[in-house]
C-alpha cells in the first residue's frame, strides 16, 4: 500500500526531533564570601538570608536580563584575612559573573584588592571604611563618614554650641568620632579632642565630671550597647542630663532591655531600621519576615540593598560586561531600602546616611532624617522631671 507522498512529509516531520530546539539559558553566577562558621555567623547570617531572597524574587520574575540567578556563597569562617583568596577563587574557578563583597571591613579590603587586580565589578554592601582610589569596587554600605551627621544636625537646629565626643577604643568608633569632630568644627561648634575610653570601662563619672565643666549641651558618643548603658547610669547618679545625648549602642535592642524606663529619650545611630521611611523598606521588611520569620537587621539590610544594585546596573548597561557596569554604577543614582545610593569619583558611598533613633514609650522611632522619620526629637528631659510609664 502506498501513502501519499504530503502523508509521508507529515509523518517524517512529525518523528523528527526538533531541529532547532534551544537549550535554557546559562544561569548568571553572582559570588560571595560571607561568614557561615566562626564567630560572626550569627551577625552575618541575615546577610545570607537577604540574598537568597533576593534571588527567590528575581527569578520568580524572570531572572536578570533573561537569565536566571544562581548564587555561590562560600564561606570565609569568619577569618578576615581569607577574603582575598576566596574573591580569586570566585572570579577563576567559579567564574562568577557578579560579585557582593563580604562582611565587614576588614573583610572588605582583601576582597577589592582581588576585584581591582582583576577587573571585576564588585559591590561593598557590607563595610562602612573603603579606601579611596577604587575603580571597580562600588559601596552601597552607609559610611562611617556619615555616622555623626545625624548628631550634628540636631544639635545645630535646636540652637547647641558645646558639644562632647566619646569614643570606644576600637578602629570603627574612633574614625566615627574623629570625622565628626572634624565636621563640627568645620560647622562652628566648640569642641575639644576626642575623649577615647577603654572597652572595659565601666565608669563614666569622671567624662561626666569633664562635660558638666565644659557645659556641654550635646553629648554625642560611638561604642557598645553596654557603654550606652553605662553612661545613663552614671548620668542617673550623678543627676546630669545634657540637652541632646545621642550614643550609637543606643539603637540597639539590648540599651532599652537593659535599662527599661531609664533608656527613655536617650538617641541611638544606626545604618537600618525597618521602620525607617526609605522607598522600598517596608516591601523588604515584610518579604524578609514571611520567608524568615524574623526581622530583618542592618546585615540583612546590606545584603538585598547591594544584590538590588547589581542588578539595576545589569539592566541599564544591558550586558554583564565588566566596564558597562562600572559604568552604570558610576552614573546610578536611586533610593534603596537603606537610603539614597550615590558614588564619588572613587566609588565611595555619597548618598547613604546613618539614621537616627530615640527611644520613646519603650520604642525605637527613627527622627532622623526627617524624610525617613517616624516620630519628632523630644528633649533629653532633667530626671527629676520624668514621669513613670504607663
Amino acid at each position: 500500500m502506498r501513502f501519499p507522498r504530503c502523508c509521508v512529509l507529515w509523518w517524517a516531520l512529525l518523528c523528527a526531533p526538533p531541529a532547532f530546539a534551544q537549550s535554557p539559558p546559562a544561569p548568571i553566577l553572582v559570588g560571595a564570601a560571607i561568614p557561615q562558621s566562626g564567630m560572626l555567623a550569627d551577625l552575618a547570617d541575615g546577610l545570607r538570608k537577604a540574598l537568597l531572597l533576593w534571588q527567590e524574587e528575581i527569578n520568580g520574575a524572570g531572572g536578570l536580563l533573561g537569565r536566571p540567578v544562581e548564587l555561590k556563597l562560600l564561606d570565609d569562617r569568619s577569618e578576615s584575612m581569607a577574603a582575598g583568596r576566596l574573591y580569586d577563587q570566585l572570579i577563576a574557578e567559579h567564574k562568577a559573573d557578579l560579585l557582593i563583597g563580604p562582611f565587614g571591613s576588614a573583610a572588605t579590603l582583601g576582597a577589592a584588592a582581588a576585584a581591582e587586580r582583576q577587573r571585576r565589578v564588585m559591590i561593598n554592601g557590607a563595610g562602612a571604611a573603603q579606601k579611596s582610589g577604587y575603580r571597580y569596587v562600588f559601596q552601597s554600605a552607609v559610611p562611617l563618614a556619615s555616622y555623626g551627621a545625624g548628631a550634628l544636625e540636631l544639635a545645630r537646629t535646636h540652637g547647641m554650641k558645646r558639644i562632647v565626643l566619646l569614643a570606644r577604643d576600637d578602629p570603627g568608633a574612633r574614625e566615627m568620632a574623629a570625622r565628626t569632630r572634624e565636621a563640627a568644627l568645620r560647622q562652628g561648634f566648640e569642641v575639644g579632642g576626642v575623649e577615647t575610653y577603654p572597652a572595659n570601662v565601666d565608669d563614666f563619672q569622671p567624662m561626666l565630671a569633664r562635660a558638666r565643666a565644659a557645659r556641654a549641651e550635646a553629648w554625642i558618643a560611638f561604642g557598645a550597647p553596654k557603654d550606652a548603658v553605662e553612661m545613663v547610669k552614671a548620668f542617673q547618679k550623678a543627676a546630669y542630663a545634657p540637652r541632646v545625648f545621642v550614643a550609637q549602642g543606643a539603637a540597639q535592642p539590648v540599651f532599652v532591655a537593659d535599662l527599661g524606663q531609664a533608656a527613655e529619650y536617650a538617641v541611638g545611630i544606626a545604618a537600618y531600621d525597618r521602620r525607617a521611611r526609605t522607598r522600598g523598606n517596608a516591601a523588604f521588611a515584610q518579604a524578609y519576615a514571611k520567608k524568615w520569620a524574623a526581622e530583618p537587621g542592618p546585615a540583612a539590610a546590606e545584603g538585598y540593598v547591594a544584590a538590588q544594585l547589581l542588578a539595576e546596573a545589569a539592566r541599564r548597561a544591558g550586558s554583564f560586561d565588566q566596564e558597562k557596569l562600572r559604568e552604570a554604577l558610576s552614573a546610578l543614582e536611586t533610593e534603596t531600602p537603606l537610603g539614597a545610593y550615590k558614588v564619588d569619583h572613587a566609588g565611595a558611598q555619597a548618598g547613604a546616611q546613618a539614621l537616627l533613633t530615640q527611644v520613646q514609650r519603650g520604642r525605637r522611632e527613627v527622627i532622623w532624617p526627617l524624610a525617613y522619620a517616624t516620630a519628632q526629637w523630644q528633649p533629653y528631659p532633667a530626671w527629676n522631671e520624668r514621669e513613670p510609664l504607663q
